[in-house]
């Protein structure tokens, strides 16, 4: 269990408030999490890596001369929203480009590929590479997720900055590590988040999850615990099985601790490890055993395997390359100097007020602010039983997630409202603040569901039961852009399509509005309940697809919660 904290809201940024104070020496906060407190002698690509807190030390762990420049931190299990994202970007940037580096998650990928768009739209080159190492959570390398494996990506991108590459080498290398990068991970018990009751899963006394994630999602199999010579056979074979092709016969092992097991422990392992590795005929170049990427206090271990050319080459040369952060350091860094000024960045910007609205605009306004009111109590309410729901075969956070984006949502548009803004107005205030508070793939995508219901709505006249109906069908197109769902996928995506077809139905056939939304609420909570039949095709539950049939899925479910809510108060 976890026992020290105060506000469990508040956990994420105490941490990163202790952390910068602890380590100033190699970084500094900022909006959205943090980046380096030095300078180098000379203007080098910028390395941007993040993902959700309670891994540390990844990812804020990895930053300074030679490894990161910058991470972004998103709340516990979630990922940073893409004001956080863009924030550490561009403070982090030194003229020569960013590479942004995070674990291909749905959330992260959403909110590190919008913050990208707005750093090109600034006219900063910026390019991405998806960690993809765990060889459990799918069998396209391209669908795999990313976890320990992180580091052998980080490092490598990292000491190519510090070498003076440009953008596209920085890049290559980048990708090359990825392709070259494979993970394995077990578990003999789930973490509990601060302020949580229980933890986000459970393993049988004796028994042990394998194929785990690092956001507390169950293991794909289950076995006896083995021991530590059983273990290091498994997940040697394991990723032998997986070895890349055009790998050569040099190989660096990363034996990880996940949160509560012991650095002895992980001897114990690493010393079956490596006598496995070299009966393989594998030659073990500059291993890692520690605590690298964690799960909060999970107890369990990953190995990673970085294949290395035959002869010593440019993998080699940057893994091994000099790097001092505060939990990653090898030999001495050269030509970085502290900095005492720090670059006034803040996250990309809420919509600014729109002065003018017209007053049956501004009356309507006011109705979305209260109906944002309901919403927030509702998905307070319903908080516990959306993150049972998504424990099934996620993560179990949907329900804090939607919790903190619906009180910032409340916040923010009765903030606007309270200052004569139009219904456009206030709907994309709420929609920045839900993704900047939420964070993850919820947040992501409720923030451009509310931005488009905002843009075509706007801020003149007083919308009638077609334009609603308009917006409504806007907003299905901005999710569907945002994040690939399609019906059938197990989504909230289900839920939303239904809910705009009913109501364009019965708005079509002349229906007033609070009619045609009741039995469009209707539509989206029987098809929300329906995905309990579905097998999860996307998202953290993918890789447990199968263990999802028989629970709806807890993005439509919360879906039919808010609109059910919201036209109580709308229509």
């Amino acid at each position: 269990m976890t026992r020290l904290f105060n506000d469990p809201d508040d956990f994420a940024a105490e941490m990163t408030t202790g952390l910068a104070a602890a380590s100033a020496r190699w970084l500094r906060a900022v909006p959205g999490g943090v980046v380096r407190s030095t300078e180098a002698d000379g203007p080098t690509v910028s390395l941007v890596v993040g993902g959700g807190s309670g891994h540390y030390p990844a990812f804020a762990g990895l930053v300074g001369p030679g490894l990161a420049h910058g991470a972004a931190m998103g709340n516990l299990f979630a990922s940073p929203s893409t004001q956080w994202v863009h924030a550490v970007a561009a403070a982090a940037d030194r003229g020569r480009g960013v590479l942004m580096s995070y674990g291909n998650y749905a959330g992260d990928v959403l909110n590190f590929d919008a913050a990208q768009a707005r750093l090109r739209d600034a006219g900063v080159d910026c390019r991405t590479v998806v960690v993809t190492d765990d060889v459990s959570s799918a069998a396209d390398p391209a669908l795999r997720r990313g976890i320990a494996g992180d580091l052998c990506v980080f490092k490598v991108a990292g000491a190519a900055c510090e070498a003076g590459h440009d953008l596209d080498g920085v890049e290559r290398v980048a990708r090359l590590a990825n392709e070259r990068t494979r993970s394995l991970g077990v578990a003999f018990d789930g973490c509990t988040l601060p302020g949580a009751g229980s933890p986000l899963f459970t393993v049988p006394d004796g028994r042990m999850a394998v194929g785990l994630g690092i956001h507390g999602e169950p293991g794909i199999d289950e076995t006896d615990v083995p021991t530590a010579a059983g273990l290091a056979e498994l997940l040697v074979r394991g990723l032998l099985a997986e070895r890349p092709a055009g790998a050569g016969d040099r190989v660096v092992p990363i034996l990880n601790g996940l949160g509560s097991v012991k650095y002895e422990e992980l001897y114990v392992v690493y010393g079956a490890v490596h006598r496995l590795l070299g009966e393989a005929g594998l030659t073990v170049v500059d291993p890692e055993v520690g605590e690298f990427c964690t799960s909060f206090d999970m107890a369990g271990a990953s190995l990673t395997l970085l294949w290395l050319d035959d002869a010593p080459g440019e993998l080699e040369r940057l893994w091994t390359a000099p790097c001092d952060t505060p939990a990653f350091r090898r030999g001495a860094v050269a030509g970085h100097h502290g900095t005492t000024a720090a670059p006034q960045v803040t996250a990309a910007g809420a919509p600014a007020a729109v002065t003018g609205a017209s007053p049956g605009s501004r009356a309507c306004g006011a109705r979305v602010a209260a109906a944002f009111d309901a919403v927030a109590a509702v998905l307070d309410a319903e908080a516990d039983r959306l993150g049972r729901l998504d424990r099934v075969a996620g993560d179990g956070d949907h329900g804090i997630g939607m919790q903190r984006g619906g009180r910032a949502a409340r916040e923010a548009a009765a903030e606007a409202a309270a200052r004569g803004a139009g219904a456009g107005t206030v709907l994309r205030h709420a929609a920045d603040a839900w993704g900047d508070r939420a964070g993850g793939t919820s947040g992501a995508i409720w923030a451009a569901l509310l931005d488009a219901l905002g843009t075509a709505l706007g801020d003149t006249g007083t919308p009638d039961t077609a334009a609603v109906a308009a917006a409504v069908r806007a907003a299905e197109r901005a999710v569907a852009a945002a994040g690939g769902a399609a019906v059938g996928d197990k989504t909230m995506v289900d839920a939303l399509v239904p809910f705009a077809t009913v109501l364009d139905e019965r708005v079509g056939a002349g229906g007033d509005l609070p009619v045609a939304w009741a039995a469009a609420a209707d539509a989206a909570g029987r098809a929300a309940e329906d995905t309990a039949r579905l097998t999860a095709r996307l998202g953290r539950a993918r890789a447990h697809g199968e263990r999802s049939v028989g629970t709806p899925d807890p993005g439509a479910v919360s879906f039919a919660l808010v609109v059910r809510t919201a036209g109580e108060h709308l229509c």
